[in-house]
This record gives C-alpha cells, sequence and structure tokens, in this order.
C-alpha cells in the first residue's frame, strides 16, 4: 500500500492533496505591491512569464502554535533570502526590498485569515507578453505570494518506497541545483513519473558521479550504526533550508552528522533512510529498490528528528525562536 492509500487519498499524491480541494483556494493573495482576489488574479495567454525558464520561487510552512494561539512562519527571513538569491544567479531583478516582500507574505496570512497549517509560495517572474523562450537579463520582473492551507504529516505513522531513478540530477555546469526555480523541477518530474509507473512512491537520483543526491524535491540522509550521514550542498542538491535544520537539530540530539558522498549501495546498507523538505517535512523512506529499510518503519534517528522538528516549528520548544515569524490570531 502507497503512503497515499494509507492516508485515503487514493491515486492523488501528497503534492497534489496540498492543493486540489477547494478548502485550499485563499481568498487573497499579494501580487506586484497589492492584495489581490485569488479568483481575478489571471494573466494573458501569451504572458508566459509566470512558467519560463527564469520563474524562480519559494515554498514556506506557517503552523499553528502548540497553544492554538498563533501561526508561526518557520525561517521565513532566511526563505525570503534565497528567493533573491535565486534571482540573482538567473539574472532576474526583483524591483522589491525584502521588508516590502516580507510585509506582503505577513498580509496574505493576515487577509486570509488563516486558522490552519499554510504553505506559502513567493515567486518572481518575468511580466508582460514574452515572445521569446529564451527570457534576457533585466526585463520588468513580476512578483507574487500564492498560499494555501495543508496536513502536517508530522507526529503521524507514515512512510514511502523510494526507488533509484535511471533519471540523473541536474548538475552546475547545466541547470544549478541550487537555483530554486520551476524549471529545475522537470528533473524530478520525470523521475517521479519513472518511479510511480514502476510502482514505488518517490524516486532518489544520482548525480552525475554516481553519488546520491536527492529526492524530487527534498534532501534525503541515510542513518549507519547511529551515525547520520546526508549528501553535501556540492552534490547537485538544494542548499535545503529543512536539510540545515534537520542536520542542527540532530547534532543537538546528541547524533554525529556527516555531510559527505553517499553510495547507493549504502542505501541498501542503512539502519534508516529519510527524506527532508519544506513540503516533505520529514519523510521515512522503509524501502529502497525492494529492499526493506531496517524494520520497514521510521526508525529512532527518524523518529526524534520528527518530535524535534515538530516542537520547534509549533513553537512548543524555547529553542530556536529565532526561526519564527508570529501572526496572531
Amino acid at each position: 500500500m502507497t503512503m497515499e492509500q494509507e492516508l485515503g487519498l487514493g491515486d492523488m499524491s501528497i503534492m497534489d492533496s496540498l492543493v486540489r480541494n477547494d478548502r485550499a483556494r485563499p481568498e487573497w493573495l499579494w501580487r506586484s505591491g497589492s492584495l489581490v482576489p485569488w479568483a481575478e488574479a489571471n494573466v494573458h495567454i501569451n504572458a508566459v512569464g509566470h512558467a519560463s525558464v527564469a520563474a524562480v520561487f519559494e515554498g514556506i510552512k506557517a503552523y499553528v502554535s502548540h497553544d492554538g494561539t498563533k501561526l508561526l512562519a518557520f525561517r521565513l527571513d532566511e526563505h525570503l533570502r534565497r528567493l533573491y538569491e535565486s534571482a540573482r544567479i538567473v539574472r532576474l531583478d526583483i524591483p522589491y526590498e525584502f521588508d516590502t516582500l516580507r510585509a506582503a507574505v505577513l498580509d496574505v496570512l493576515r487577509a486570509n485569515a488563516y486558522r490552519e497549517d499554510v504553505y506559502l509560495r513567493p515567486w518572481a517572474f518575468p511580466a508582460g507578453i514574452i515572445q521569446e523562450q529564451m527570457v534576457p537579463a533585466g526585463v520588468v520582473c513580476e512578483l507574487v505570494v500564492d498560499s494555501w492551507t495543508f496536513q502536517s504529516g508530522l507526529g503521524t505513522e507514515r512512510g514511502c518506497r523510494a526507488a533509484v531513478s535511471s533519471w540523473t540530477r541536474i548538475n552546475e555546469a547545466s541547470m544549478p541545483p541550487r537555483v530554486k526555480a520551476f524549471s529545475n523541477y522537470h528533473n524530478g518530474r520525470l523521475a517521479m513519473i519513472e518511479a510511480r509507473e514502476n510502482g514505488h512512491d518517490w524516486p532518489i537520483l544520482l548525480n552525475e558521479r554516481g553519488k546520491v543526491s536527492e529526492g524530487p524535491g527534498a534532501c534525503i540522509a541515510v542513518v549507519r550504526g547511529g551515525v547520520v550521514s546526508t549528501p553535501s550542498t556540492t552534490s547537485g542538491i538544494l542548499e535545503s533550508l529543512t536539510r540545515d535544520t534537520s542536520i542542527t537539530l540532530l547534532r543537538e540530539l546528541g547524533y554525529t552528522v556527516v555531510e559527505r558522498d553517499v553510495d547507493r549501495t549504502e542505501l541498501y546498507l542503512a539502519d534508516e533512510v529519510f527524506f527532508m523538505g519544506t513540503g516533505w517535512e520529514i519523510l521515512p523512506v522503509n524501502w529502497v529498490d525492494g529492499l526493506k529499510v531496517g524494520e520497514g518503519s521510521a526508525g529512532p534517528v527518524t523518529r526524534a528528528l520528527d518530535e524535534a522538528y515538530a516542537r520547534v516549528v509549533r513553537g512548543a520548544s524555547e529553542d530556536h525562536a529565532d526561526w519564527l515569524t508570529e501572526i496572531s490570531f
């Protein structure tokens, strides 16, 4: 049984479940300077900048606090800084100051009066009618902050079947994975389609050197003998904030974490394997290429991380309060 079936989603993917329901549709989004009704946020059919190779984005989560009194946007400033970094690499000039964008995110949360966990997506793209596929540098940029509710998997019994993909992860010399761009996700999409067609939930991509890279939207770690190993930031991965958070929390829990090259066969010998990402949170991998990982369920390290992560994002821990931005109900 797949993870989606266990959660009652049928053939729908976990990511699809975040957006394909009426409850997920917000009343308002922010677009280039002002709040706009969600239903009126339209573009001309030839205004393809939002879908162009130059479009960059961020995925941010705001969690309901443990006492139910407020929303807590997790590592908001770091996510927004990464958006500007992605835009710089693809030569896209965002015409808004950092504080303006930050205020826009908070405005979206308040305008929609959310009382549930929320996924936020600020994204920047070339504006107007574009005739060329290759968008030149220096074009006028539009900025949008969209949002929808989601159901967190933290603290739940879940897991997935993964398989090493025949597709190779993009690399720094072709399409830099350090950029969080929509176009980069086509690589993971092809790998995901292959995995699903072969009866697995998610793929694991190797880089051009045959080393483990990441999943199609999440970083990965293996646990063997109590030591946690995760591919380095030069292994064809996004510089993930969830990965950074996980490394910090694991070390605080007393575990040794090593950032290094990880071989494919280490996935077969690992006591635990887990994905980590904003959308996926902490997701145990129970099977890899048909081989059971450990006991076939979340192991002690994964469970400890999941619990620590949940406490931090919901403000139940006194540690890392600087990672949280409060939005009162």
